[in-house]
């Protein structure tokens, strides 16, 4: 009961950081990456489908996306939808193939990213401090029903807050590297 009570937290725990690291991936910096259209939706024959479902997404170079479309009819409907996502971002039509050059990030906008980037680490945290939270109280609810000792209640314990710091610490380590990325010119 014990060792499935910490796996199934480190598993939880896990996927708080992979939740963050899919958040900060939608936090633009200099540098052209694929992930950064993911949240941008197309209308595709009256459904909203992910832009990544409708084209093809690459790297032309460390400033510019092209994407290409599975069909010529949708060059307009994925020109529009990243006109009006909240990236605000400009791309350029060339045919078949629509070019999204990313402009360089200004140092006021690169320390605003910074402080969200700070912001989405701290609900990371938060979020495991609360699986904690949770694995201590299931483990208390086990002494009080007698499942376990009290010395078993407190080694599982010391062994969930083991697991805590780890995953704090790589929270941290997560943000530093993405802080770097940002303010890299």
């Amino acid at each position: 009961m014990i060792q499935d009570l910490q796996k199934r937290t480190g598993e939880r725990m896990k996927k708080s950081i992979d939740s963050l690291r899919q958040e900060l991936a939608k936090i633009r910096t200099g540098r052209a990456h694929p992930s950064l259209l993911e949240h941008v939706y197309v209308n595709y024959y009256g459904n909203e489908v992910p832009l990544s479902q409708a084209a093809n997404i690459t790297v032309e170079d460390a400033r510019t996306l092209a994407i290409t479309p599975w069909e010529r009819t949708m060059v307009q409907a994925i020109e529009k939808a990243i006109l009006t996502s909240d990236l605000g971002l400009n791309p350029s039509n060339a045919g078949t193939v629509i070019r999204v050059p990313l402009p360089p990030l200004t140092e006021q906008r690169r320390k605003d990213l910074v402080k969200i980037v700070r912001h989405e680490g701290e609900n990371g945290k938060v979020a495991i401090r609360n699986i904690r939270r949770d694995a201590n109280a299931e483990l208390k609810s086990a002494l009080k029903d007698k499942l376990i000792s009290e010395d078993e209640e407190k080694r599982s314990e010391e062994q969930i807050q083991k697991l805590t710091d780890q995953y704090i610490k790589e929270v941290d380590a997560v943000l530093q590297e993405k802080e770097t990325d940002l303010m890299a010119i």
